[in-house]
């Protein structure tokens, strides 16, 4: 359905055109993957762009899954798997995660505190949506730091993760929603796994607030 993130992100720019230079709207990309999606967005609207940090709870025994989500200010979200884990394996979960936020801060966002989010119109992107948990702490976030509209814009989701996230944000923008929806890189005919240096490569080209 897309080329690229570049592709899925100028797409997605497209549905989300209102917006297009309102001094009150902010994006906040989910790295790694969200952020060259966010970065086409941002060169459209011309609105300012920043990262929002939060990091999947993976499986010990299955790192792809996951049993919920941190985001940098310590909310979190919580799958039904949780219940098959022990509190002490849950807790060194949560310890290597906050970890990795604090390293993904100090390298991507230079150590910079979350931009002020207080009565701003936050946009958050990532390049798709799969169990949701990520994307929906950083709503959590948002909603706490006193955005006064959070809107959630991806390029595909599952329909269940959807209708979850439809619930809890302001607005929804979701290009695909694809009847046999297994994994977010079904939909990118080039998809990889963006690492540190990628990611700051993008955030380079834009202006952050």
């Amino acid at each position: 359905m897309f080329c690229d993130r570049t592709e899925a992100g100028e797409k997605l720019a497209e549905k989300l055109i209102k917006y297009k230079a309102n001094k009150e709207t902010i994006i906040l990309a989910l790295p790694r993957g969200g952020v060259p999606v966010a970065f086409e967005v941002a060169k459209k609207l011309k609105i300012p762009i920043d990262l929002i940090i939060v990091r999947k709870l993976p499986i010990p025994d299955n790192p792809e899954a996951g049993i919920g989500a941190l985001s940098e200010t310590g909310e979190i979200v919580w799958q039904p798997q949780k219940e098959s884990y022990p509190k002490d394996v849950i807790e060194e979960i949560l310890i290597e995660q906050k970890k990795e936020i604090e390293r993904r801060t100090k390298i991507l966002r230079k150590g910079r505190d979350l931009p002020k989010l207080k009565n701003k119109i936050v946009i958050l992107i990532d390049d798709g949506l799969a169990m949701g948990s990520t994307m929906m702490a950083a709503l959590k976030t948002a909603k706490k730091e006193g955005a006064k509209k959070v809107v959630v814009a991806v390029p595909v989701a599952g329909k269940d993760v959807l209708e979850r996230i439809k619930k809890e944000a302001d607005e929804v923008v979701c290009l695909e929603v694809p009847l046999f929806f297994q994994a977010v890189a079904q939909v990118y005919e080039n998809w990889y796994d963006l690492d540190d240096q990628e990611v700051l490569k993008i955030m380079k080209k834009i202006y952050v607030q």
